[in-house]
């Protein structure tokens, strides 16, 4: 019986209701089938008006979260520009190209998805949701942005919650940040 050593667990969710954007994270890394670390801090607040969620290999995440910032401070107010930037650079540098990792970004006027492929994702229904848990996060927050009036956290927290019921690989301790 072999055991599968990849590094998992992660759910991030960022969610956009009004004039507010919440991002937030559940704690949990997972190695094979161990759980390391039940308390990451995978959510993060750049300058004061940026989020910024990860999810992938932590070191890659932390690597690329640094260049994100550096592109932030090279491009300030410009989220997209900032992600393009980045993107190109993933993509093109043979060190970075081998990164695996995702990240979530959101300012007070758009969030976006940047994947290792170079690609900058502007999601549909104002929701982003990355990692193993994601899909369930998304469906969630998805259905109660649809058929509540719940705030954008209270949104996230549920929907993370509910991910958390479905992914062994997502736990029930969330950070959050939220812009409003």
């Amino acid at each position: 019986m072999s055991q599968n050593l990849d590094l998992h667990g992660t759910t991030i969710l960022s969610v956009r209701r009004g004039q507010n954007v919440v991002m937030a994270g559940d704690g949990q890394v997972t190695f094979g089938n161990t759980v390391m670390k039940a308390n990451a801090r995978k959510v993060r607040r750049l300058e004061a008006d940026v989020l910024v969620g990860f999810a992938g290999a932590t070191a890659d995440a932390f690597t690329l979260l640094e260049r994100f910032e550096a592109k932030l401070k090279a491009h300030p107010g410009q989220l997209a520009k900032a992600a393009v930037e980045l993107a190109k650079e993933w993509r093109t540098d043979r060190v970075l190209r081998r990164l695996e990792a995702m990240l979530a970004v959101a300012d007070r006027q758009q969030s976006l998805i940047l994947t290792g492929q170079g690609d900058v994702l502007e999601p549909e229904y104002g929701i982003i949701a990355i990692g193993s848990g994601g899909p369930y996060a998304l469906a969630a927050a998805r259905a109660l942005l649809e058929h509540s009036e719940l705030s954008a956290r209270a949104i996230a927290e549920r929907a993370l919650v509910i991910a958390a019921d479905i992914c062994i690989y997502t736990n029930q301790q969330h950070s959050v940040e939220e812009l409003s």
